[in-house]
C-alpha cells in the first residue's frame, strides 16, 4: 500500500505516525522495544531524522533509511492494520494550527570565524547544552576550555572535534582548586565564559526541603557560578572587556517550574548576572543570562514530594515542545560573541514561548 505523500527523513514524527503505512511501521518498531508512540509526544513536531542524533546510537541512519524504504514500498508489518495505524498518532492540532502545513525546521548555520582568536571557557561541556555550546564555539574558530566533572565525556567531546582547539579540563566548579585549574588552562586572555554546569533539585516545596538538597543545589548553581565569574573578572579587566553568559532557567522567571531550591538558585543567578553587568559595564564586560525552557538534555526531573509532583506536573501542561541543546547553544553563543555588542544585564528567555503564557 503506497502512501499519498512520500515519507522522508524530513517528515515530522507526527506526520509519520498519522500516515497509515508509516504509522504502522513506526508503531511496530516501538512495540518491539516495549514502547508506544506516546514516547514521541514531546518531540512530535521534529523531523524524524533528528532522532539519529538525539538517540546517540539507539536509532541509526541505517534504521532511518530502512524506515523510509519500507514506507515507500508499503511494507506494513504482519498483523498491523494500515487502516487503524493512524489511531496511534498524537492528538489533533490545536486551533489555529494546520496538519497540512509543514513547519519550517531550524537548522544550525555556523558563522565561520566568529570566535577566531578568542578563548572561551564552557562549563558542563561534557553533555547537553554545555556540550552543544562548546561545540558551536569550537566549530566557529574559538579556543574552548571545555570543563566537566567527567573525563570520559570530555574525551568523547574532544574526539568529535579533531583539529579544533579544545582544552579539556576535569574540574569541580565549586572547588577553589578546580576553578584555579580552569583559569590557568585558559591563560592570560579570557574572552568569554559560559557558565552552564548545573543540577536540578527534587521538586520539593520549602516545607519538605532538606538541608542536603538545598545546600547541594545552591553550591553548584550559585556558588560555582559565582566562583568562576569572580575568577575571570581580573583577566577581563586587564584586557579591556569580555563576555559572560550564565544559565538561568524558566525557574528564574516563575515559581511553577521546579522545587524551592532550584527556583531560588536560578533567581540568584539572575541577581548575580544583573549586579555584575551593572558593576562592570564601564569596563567593557558584558554579563547576560539565558533562561532555557524545556530542553532535551541528560538532566532528568525527579519528584521526591507528592505535593511537588502534583503542582509542578500540573503546571507543565502548558509546556512547549522541548528544544534540542543546539537551539540553546545558538542563543548562548549569540550573547557570548561580538554580535551581542550592545546587550548586557539581560535575561534572554530561550523557551519556545513558555514565558509568554
Amino acid at each position: 500500500m503506497a502512501t499519498t505523500t512520500p515519507l522522508t527523513g524530513d517528515s515530522s514524527i507526527s506526520t509519520w505516525l498519522a500516515d497509515p503505512v508509516g504509522g504502522a511501521i513506526l508503531t511496530d518498531l516501538l512495540a518491539q522495544g516495549g514502547q508506544s508512540p506516546d514516547v514521541f509526544r514531546p518531540v512530535s513536531k521534529l523531523a524524524i531524522k533528528r532522532l539519529v542524533k538525539m538517540s546517540r546510537g539507539a536509532f541509526t541512519q541505517e534504521m532511518l533509511d530502512d524506515l523510509v524504504a519500507r514506507a515507500a514500498s508499503g511494507d506494513v508489518p504482519a498483523g498491523a492494520s494500515p487502516a487503524t495505524a493512524g489511531a496511534a498518532a498524537p492528538e489533533p492540532a490545536a486551533d489555529g494550527e494546520s496538519d497540512a502545513v509543514t513547519l519550517r525546521e531550524w537548522t544550525e548555520r555556523l558563522d565561520q570565524g566568529r570566535f577566531t582568536g578568542q578563548t572561551v571557557i564552557v562549563t558542563g561541556a561534557g553533555s547537553g547544552i554545555g556540550r552543544a555550546t562548546a561545540s558551536r564555539v569550537a566549530r566557529e574558530g574559538g579556543r574552548v576550555v571545555a570543563v566537566d566533572v567527567s573525563r570520559d565525556r570530555l574525551d568523547e567531546f574532544a574526539a568529535e572535534h579533531p583539529g579544533a582547539d579544545v582544552v579539556p579540563i576535569v574540574a569541580d566548579i565549586t572547588d577553589d582548586a578546580g576553578v584555579a585549574a580552569i583559569v590557568e588552562a585558559a591563560g592570560d586572555t579570557i574572552d568569554g565564559l559560559a557558565n552552564i554546569a548545573g543540577i536540578m533539585d527534587d521538586m520539593t516545596p520549602v516545607g519538605e526541603l532538606s538541608d542536603a538538597v538545598w545546600e547541594r543545589v545552591m553550591r553548584v548553581n550559585v556558588t560555582g557560578t559565582m566562583k568562576l565569574m569572580r575568577a575571570v573578572i581580573p583577566a577581563m579587566l586587564a584586557q579591556g572587556g569580555g563576555s559572560i553568559v550564565n544559565t538561568a532557567s524558566e525557574a528564574a522567571l516563575r515559581g511553577s517550574a521546579a522545587g524551592a531550591a532550584y527556583t531560588a538558585s536560578k533567581h540568584a543567578v539572575v541577581g548575580l548576572t544583573k549586579s555584575t553587568a551593572f558593576m562592570y559595564a564601564p569596563n567593557g564586560i558584558r554579563v547576560n543570562a539565558v533562561a532555557p525552557g524545556p530542553t532535551i538534555t541528560n538532566i532528568e526531573a525527579s519528584f521526591a514530594s507528592p505535593l511537588g509532583a502534583q503542582r509542578v506536573q500540573g503546571a507543565m501542561a502548558i509546556l512547549p515542545e522541548p528544544a534540542e541543546a543546539e537551539a540553546l547553544a545558538a542563543s548562548i553563543t549569540f550573547l557570548l560573541s561580538d554580535d551581542g555588542v550592545n546587550v548586557t544585564g539581560v535575561v534572554l528567555a530561550s523557551d519556545g514561548g513558555w514565558s509568554a503564557t
